[in-house]
């Protein structure tokens, strides 16, 4: 017991460090992206680098909401497997904010930095500190994920937690319900787009409003753009950290999520990258609003039935029928251990 206890106190350690990380580099990142003035000297202002900066923007808080809230049945049932968990959500949050502070790295490099003055100046100070807290607070999380005696199993996903701490408040008691939370775990893939979409609203009606955008089809490109790359970050995510455990599902099913994740990505690469693509694939600049949207939109359509093609091909339909992945038992064995409870 005392060296469980004694790794779990560890774990809480680096789970905090990870999430103090992560509050510094929001706080940096909303003064760079909602000052005006701090934006308009960001180095890294223009595409590729704003598009990796605008989606830890709002991923990483979401992360470390639900990172913070599950500290709250710490110390529930199920503990080491818990430990893991929030470890594996906590590296993927400090992953975000790794990548995003490699691409404003890249956009300094490219920059000439004698130019860089004033608000400039700052926003890479501040850069330099987010990259001093992050290291440290990375090898922390991966020498804690080669830990001795560390439990891989998933045994209890977040959504039982949620119950475990929602049964304790007798205003929410009656919300913990078993068949709700059954329902939750067989619509997984319709609550991630649910939330995603809704999410893409709220960014996609700030961002116009803003702006002062009036054309209905930059509106709706840009909702499209936020809805699916959060729907690949809540997919991504969820298959790392197991926030919700699924049950099993047809091998048809699992690779039409494969090649739906697959275009979501692409479109957030064509995005980023959009005038370089357009440069090798259409002729003069990329202006218009239609060219932009068949550009991205039409990359992740067409790497969705790339990727489609190349799992049915590389996993033909077998005679003793579709095989369940690991994850896929682990729904299952959630439900007969009776974390419903």
């Amino acid at each position: 017991m005392e060296p469980m206890e004694k790794n779990g106190r560890v774990s809480s350690a680096v789970v905090w460090v990870s999430l103090a990380t992560a509050a510094v580099f929001e706080a940096l990142t909303v003064l760079e992206t909602q000052d005006k003035t701090a934006r308009a000297a960001s180095p890294w202002q223009g595409d590729p680098y704003d598009v990796m900066v605008s989606l830890a923007q709002f991923t990483v808080p979401m992360l470390a909401l639900v990172i913070a809230l599950r500290l709250l049945a710490w110390r529930a049932p199920g503990g080491a497997g818990r430990a893991w968990q929030t470890m594996r959500a906590a590296g993927v949050m400090t992953t975000l904010v790794g990548l995003t502070l490699a691409f404003e790295w890249g956009a300094v490099v490219v920059r000439t930095p004698s130019s860089f003055s004033g608000w400039a100046s700052v926003l890479i100070s501040g850069l330099v500190v987010n990259s001093v807290l992050t290291v440290p607070a990375a090898l922390l999380l991966v020498s804690c994920r080669r830990r001795p005696g560390s439990s891989r199993g998933r045994r209890q996903d977040w959504l039982g937690d949620v119950v475990f701490v929602c049964r304790r408040i007798p205003v929410l008691r009656a919300w913990a319900d078993a068949d709700a939370v059954d329902w939750v775990r067989r619509r997984a893939m319709t609550v991630f787009v649910v939330v995603s979409t809704l999410a893409a609203a709220a960014i996609t009606s700030a961002q116009a409003i803003g702006e002062g955008w009036t054309d209905p089809l930059l509106i709706a490109w840009m909702l499209s753009v936020v809805a699916t790359s959060t729907l690949a970050f809540c997919v991504i995510s969820n298959a790392v950290a197991g926030f919700i455990a699924r049950p099993p599902r047809t091998r048809t099913r699992r690779i039409a999520e494969a090649a739906m994740v697959a275009g979501c990505v692409a479109i957030s690469v064509a995005t980023a990258f959009r005038d370089a693509l357009w440069s090798v694939l259409g002729t003069g600049t990329l202006t218009s609003v239609p060219a932009l949207a068949a550009l991205t939109l039409g990359a992740g359509a067409a790497t969705s039935v790339i990727t489609a093609a190349l799992l049915l091909a590389r996993f033909p339909q077998g005679p003793s029928g579709p095989r369940r992945h690991h994850s896929d038992a682990a729904g299952v064995r959630l439900r007969r251990t009776g974390t419903n409870r």
